[in-house]
């Protein structure tokens, strides 16, 4: 298999659908990284733990619907061409 563009969006495609079904009560709580977590107080800079919280809900919320219609687009074209 080549290295190609398709390949790398596929790639990307993988990898927000990964963090899109991470649940947070079943699996995230269990490491540590819960709602109760990374909340910090008022003029503290956020660490690198609430940043990703933040982006996992962020994706959670924002790209559901979106990769729905982008995860049917690449089953066709992979149904297509192969």
């Amino acid at each position: 298999m080549a290295f190609t563009f398709y390949a790398l969006i596929q790639t990307a495609i993988l990898f927000t659908n990964a963090v899109a079904v991470l649940h947070e009560e079943r699996f995230l709580s269990k490491i540590g990284w819960g709602a109760e977590q990374g909340i910090g107080g008022f003029g503290d800079e956020p660490g690198i733990k609430a940043q990703l919280l933040n982006l996992i809900r962020s994706v959670r919320t924002v790209m559901r619907v979106p990769l729905i219609a982008v995860n049917s687009v690449c089953i066709v074209l992979l149904l297509l061409f192969g």
